[in-house]
């Protein structure tokens, strides 16, 4: 298939793996990349160091595009893109942030720059700041989130209306029928996150994957709107923001309650009693840990058929 967004990464699918925090390295970001998509490296939970071993490893463990996510609201973001302009990257995907601050400097560097918002009006200050495509990220999706809690059904045309250059669909995509679905509403590709953190390859810990595997609908919810909207498992330390709120917390008791690294404690060294647990909605439809590589092709498979079942009717 040729779109848009294949066309614009040079990729064989218009798949994105999403670069998530403690589950997005180089093994995945790879696997996803030789499999026809297009991997991303998750530098939100990447000192300098870590960042460039993993993106040299990437670039000996495949020849084909590969790129990188950064969060804005992490420190040492000059050196994080220094490391990636020095070493050849030539996609990045930013987030949590102004896309004016790095748009204009990646682009003359001659790197494809892609934003993720959460809403129509973050879209246009996207696509005004000189984007190449944006990601929009419905309410659904694990991880840091919009506050307005737009859906990706709803977002999705939304967004389309409004914009001139390519558009992700992001939030609660890990089948292909939700793909076709997603580009029925306007976008020319998907991004995935969840299905991902249940692949062999992805960095997070093998307790965490589990515990992906066994949520079912209604064990996730946003929260921490005070600080950064995250999607998280109902698991004791959610319960523990749940009473905190209940006892009138303030910003400053939230930020103690939350305390420094979490996530990883949660996603990467597999504590899913006091660790922060990020995932979607969707984590409800995925039912086992395998390969990317097979992950991605039953993704596209079930995209075909589903398209070729809709003709029929």
């Amino acid at each position: 298939m040729q779109n848009s967004i294949t066309k614009l990464f040079g990729i064989e699918y218009p798949i994105i793996q999403a670069g998530m925090v403690w589950a997005s390295g180089w093994r995945l970001a790879s696997a996803v990349s030789n499999a026809g998509g297009l991997g991303l490296l998750g530098a939100g939970s990447m000192y300098p160091e870590v960042l460039l071993e993993h993106i040299q490893k990437c670039q000996k463990a495949t020849d084909k595009p590969f790129g990188v996510n950064v969060p804005m609201l992490y420190p040492d973001i000059d050196k994080l893109m220094q490391i990636i302009v020095d070493n050849g990257v030539k996609i990045v995907f930013t987030s949590a942030g102004n896309p004016k601050t790095w748009t204009s400097y990646l682009k003359e560097k001659g790197i494809t720059v892609v934003h993720v918002v959460s809403s129509v009006k973050f879209a246009l200050k996207a696509q005004e700041a000189g984007v190449d495509a944006v990601v929009a990220e419905g309410f659904e999706a694990g991880g840091h989130n919009g506050r307005d809690e737009t859906t990706t059904l709803v977002l999705i045309p939304a967004v389309k209306e409004k914009i001139d250059i390519p558009l992700i669909a992001a939030g609660g995509i890990a089948t292909g029928r939700q793909m076709l679905a997603a580009m029925v509403l306007g976008a020319d590709g998907v991004q995935v996150g969840s299905r991902f953190v249940a692949s062999e390859e992805a960095s997070s810990h093998p307790a965490f994957k589990n515990e992906v595997v066994r949520a079912q609908e209604g064990d996730t919810q946003l929260t921490l709107k005070e600080l950064a909207p995250v999607r998280l498992i109902k698991n004791k330390f959610y319960q523990d923001i749940q009473q905190a709120y209940a006892d009138c917390a303030s910003v400053e008791d939230l930020k103690k309650l939350l305390g420094r690294a979490r996530a990883k404690k949660g996603m990467f060294e597999g504590d899913l009693e006091e660790g922060e647990l990020e995932i979607g909605q969707v984590s409800a439809l995925i039912h086992d840990i395998k390969p990317a590589v097979q992950l991605l092709q039953e993704m596209w498979t079930e995209f075909e058929n589903a398209k070729k079942e809709i003709g029929s009717w």
